[in-house]
């Protein structure tokens, strides 16, 4: 699939004019986001994940298509993992509900920036060695080793080496100042915890970007769709925070669900190389006859995946509930 220069330069241009308009008409004011907003919202970002995976579809081939929204599944499921993070993060700093809007895009935006510096490493990284798929596999599924060994443990934020260096070269205000960044205190430029939020926000998210920008790869090597995959992917997620953040406890299930996405999509990565060339620092092809995973199966997987983990966690939390109620009513306690 080639991709030429004025279709990365059109994609990107879209994507500040995006931008522009959420960030001068929809938050052109401070509010809190309710939630029909953000509903209508995240439906209207799938929608044009929808639109461009069938452009794809349409321009360059339904296996291409179908890589497209196998990875914004993948990339979007993983980011709801973030959420959590984003969750902690927002209340350890006490963030006004009607700025939490304009903590979520501005650190976003920084993360889609930062994202893309790791793409474009990542690209380069496997056209010059693709046994680079070999680690990208081992450390996924490493990756979810941790998850579900860290999955029953409270998820604590902190902060991370550019903050503290953040925080030694500059000085920060004890308050917020509406949603300025920067304010002048008896001839002092002071930065507020706005910005240190924005930041702390943009940098973390570049952590959880370490296993899902792997997985993504595991499912497409073109990198202008591990790029539209990571966009749409986190402009729907912001607003996805607004209208699941209070459910984000019932999901009990979704480590082990986005647990065993990462080991499919790393042995599929493994089989991958095994089948391709498997010794690509040897001349001559070094293949061995594995089979791979292809598009379609992937799709399967990863929606059956994810419709279990949320199907089994709903009634999981629904058979708390209906516990607790008990216990109370033995107790003689009225709820």
């Amino acid at each position: 699939m080639h991709v030429p220069l004025w279709l990365w330069l059109a994609t990107i241009a879209c994507l500040l004019a995006l931008l522009a308009f959420d960030l001068l008409v929809i938050d052109r004011q401070p509010h809190r986001v309710t939630i029909g907003q953000a509903a209508r919202r995240v439906m209207l970002y799938c929608a044009l994940a929808v639109l461009f995976g069938v452009g794809v579809w349409l321009t360059a081939g339904a296996n291409y298509a179908g890589q497209f929204f196998a990875g914004y599944i993948t990339e979007y499921s993983l980011s709801v993992d973030n959420l959590f993070v984003f969750l902690v993060i927002m209340t350890s700093f006490r963030v006004p509900a009607i700025h939490q809007h304009r903590v979520l895009f501005v650190g976003i935006m920084i993360a889609l920036l930062l994202r893309g510096c790791l793409i474009l490493a990542g690209s380069a990284v496997i056209q010059a060695f693709s046994a680079v798929f070999y680690l990208f596999g081992a450390f996924l599924i490493f990756t979810a080793y941790r998850m579900l060994r860290s999955s029953d443990q409270p998820m604590e934020f902190n902060e991370n080496g550019v903050l503290r260096l953040l925080r030694k070269v500059v000085p920060v205000t004890p308050a917020f100042e509406g949603n300025k960044s920067f304010i002048t205190v008896a001839g002092r430029r002071m930065i507020t915890p706005m910005l240190v939020v924005i930041v702390a926000i943009g940098t973390t998210d570049l952590v959880f970007a370490l296993d899902s920008i792997p997985a993504v790869f595991g499912l497409t090597q073109q990198s202008y769709l591990v790029f539209a995959v990571n966009v749409f992917a986190l402009m729907g997620l912001r607003q996805l925070y607004f209208l699941i953040g209070g459910l984000l406890n019932r999901l009990v299930y979704l480590p082990i669900g986005l647990s065993v996405l990462l080991v499919f999509v790393g042995v599929k990565l493994i089989l991958q190389v095994l089948r391709d060339d498997w010794l690509p620092f040897v001349s001559g092809r070094q293949s061995v006859p594995v089979p791979v995973p292809g598009t379609e199966l992937s799709l399967v997987v990863i929606a059956v995946v994810l419709g279990v983990t949320v199907v089994a966690s709903l009634l999981r939390a629904r058979h708390d509930e209906r516990s607790e109620h008990q216990e109370q009513v033995r107790a003689g306690v009225h709820p």
